[in-house]
C-alpha cells in the first residue's frame, strides 16, 4: 500500500515543490488550502501524471473545525497518514515596523503559522502513534517548513518573525515528545525562494542576490530546492537527526568574516 502525506499549502510555491518531490517518490498526497480546489487544478493533474492519486481539502489550518474535517477526509479516502508537511503560511498583509505594527496582523501571523500547524500537529502525532502501535513496521515522519526568518531579524515584520522561530521550538519540542514512537520530526528553514510570496519584493531581493554579498551562492532559491530536503527526510535518509534543521538558504545564514 502507497504512503501517504499530508502537504498544507501543496498546491503551490514551496508546498507545491515538496508534493512533487513526493510524488515522484511513490507517494500518495493530501494537499490542503483556503483556496477552492479549482484555484490548484494544475497542480493536483501534474501531481496525479506523476502517478500520485491526490486528494484536495480545502479550509484554513488555524481553524480546529477545518483541521478536523481534514483529518477525518484522509481517513475516509486513505485510511493512513504517513507524512505530515507543515507548510502553509503567510507573510503581513503589510510590513510595519515593530514601533508601529498593530495587533490584527499579529493575531492572524500567529494563528495561521504558528497555532495552526502546532495543533494540527498534535493531532496528527496522535494518529501516528495509534497507527505505530498498531503496525511496529510504521515510520511516520512530521517535517515543519519555518524561515530563515525564525533567526534572521527584520524589525518591519515581527510578528513573521516571531511565528517562525515559534515553529522552530515547536520542532524540537515534538521531536523530544515522539522520540520514543521512533517519530522523527525536522524542520527546514528556507531562504529567498522564488514563489508568489516573494513576486512583490523580486527587484529588493535582485539586488541583495546579485549585487551585494549576501548570499553564498547567487540566485534565487527555488521550491524544488526545498522538496528535495523534505523528501529525503521522508525517505529516512536522515533518520537519527531527529529535531535538527536544514537550512536551504544558499549560505545566507552562515557566520563568515
Amino acid at each position: 500500500m502507497k504512503k501517504v502525506a499530508l502537504v498544507t499549502g501543496g498546491g503551490r510555491g514551496i508546498g507545491l515543490g515538496i508534493s512533487e518531490k513526493l510524488a515522484a517518490d511513490g507517494y500518495n498526497l493530501v494537499l490542503s488550502g483556503r483556496s477552492d480546489v479549482s484555484k490548484v487544478a494544475d497542480a493536483v493533474q501534474t501531481l496525479e501524471k506523476a502517478g500520485a492519486e491526490v486528494l484536495y481539502c480545502s479550509g484554513d489550518v488555524s481553524s480546529a473545525e477545518d483541521r478536523t474535517a481534514m483529518l477525518a477526509a484522509i481517513k475516509e479516502k486513505f485510511g493512513r497518514l504517513d507524512v505530515l508537511v507543515n507548510n502553509a503560511g503567510v507573510a503581513p498583509n503589510v510590513r510595519a515596523d515593530i514601533l508601529e505594527a498593530g495587533e490584527e496582523s499579529f493575531d492572524r501571523l500567529i494563528s495561521i503559522n504558528l497555532k495552526g500547524p502546532y495543533f494540527l500537529t498534535q493531532a496528527v502525532a496522535n494518529w501516528m502513534i495509534e497507527q505505530k502501535q498498531a503496525d511496529d513496521s510504521f515510520g511516520g515522519c512530521i517535517i515543519n517548513v519555518s524561515s530563515c526568518s525564525a533567526t534572521v531579524v527584520s524589525v518591519n515584520r515581527g510578528d513573521y518573525c516571531l511565528s517562525k522561530a515559534g515553529v522552530a521550538m515547536a520542532t524540537q519540542l515534538f521531536a523530544a515528545r515522539l522520540g520514543e514512537f521512533s517519530i522523527p520530526v525536522y524542520e527546514i528553514r528556507p531562504g529567498i525562494i522564488q514563489t508568489d510570496m516573494t513576486a512583490g519584493v523580486t527587484g529588493k531581493y535582485d539586488h541583495l542576490i546579485y549585487e551585494t554579498d549576501l548570499l553564498v551562492l547567487k540566485r534565487w532559491g527555488l521550491p524544488e530546492d526545498v522538496g528535495k530536503a523534505a523528501a529525503a527526510m521522508a525517505r529516512g535518509d536522515i533518520p537519527y537527526s531527529t529535531g535538527q534543521v536544514v537550512d536551504i538558504d544558499g549560505g545566507l545564514t552562515m557566520c563568515r568574516l
